[in-house]
């Protein structure tokens, strides 16, 4: 048996070293955690997207008692996108998130699973890669698309 080792790039940014559109993106995600209906985990996710036409869609998550029928900020904002802007590209994606004491987190968030596969799933639809910017206090990861975070993910191309 041959063992094999994936390795990925993420770059380490401040939020003043990105270039001011991508600034205001983040900008976006974090003000979109103040619009997170979260009573249930009390964490407050938003999303922030930049289309390949310029235009910024956001989206938060939205919990509800009935679990499965929750939606995470980065499926809101997705999905927002391709009803408003069905032919248009997502170019970057932004993602802050707050704790339960409402405090934004140090460290950067990543997506879940089912947001990594949609995420995927657009940059299939498109053929081309979504940036991604976690952000968190202390720094902001900069990822040029989803498959640094699922190398290994369920697509066609």
């Amino acid at each position: 048996m041959k063992k094999i080792t994936l390795n990925i790039d993420i770059q380490l940014a401040q939020i003043d070293e990105l270039p001011e559109e991508d600034q205001q993106l983040v900008k976006m995600a974090i003000e979109q955690t103040e619009h997170s209906y979260s009573p249930y985990s009390h964490f407050s996710v938003g999303a922030a997207l930049r289309l390949e036409n310029g235009m910024t869609v956001r989206g938060c998550n939205q919990e509800n008692a009935a679990f499965s029928v929750t939606i995470c900020a980065e499926r809101s904002a997705l999905f927002a996108a391709g009803a408003a802007f069905p032919d248009q590209a997502v170019t970057t994606l932004a993602i802050a998130a707050r704790n339960e004491s409402h405090e934004l987190l140090e460290e950067p968030i990543s997506p879940c699973g089912t947001c990594r596969q949609a995420i995927i799933e657009t940059e299939t639809r498109f053929k081309r890669p979504v940036r991604i910017l976690l952000y968190g206090q202390k720094h902001i990861y900069v990822l040029d698309s989803i498959k640094a975070l699922m190398p290994l993910s369920f697509t066609e191309y």
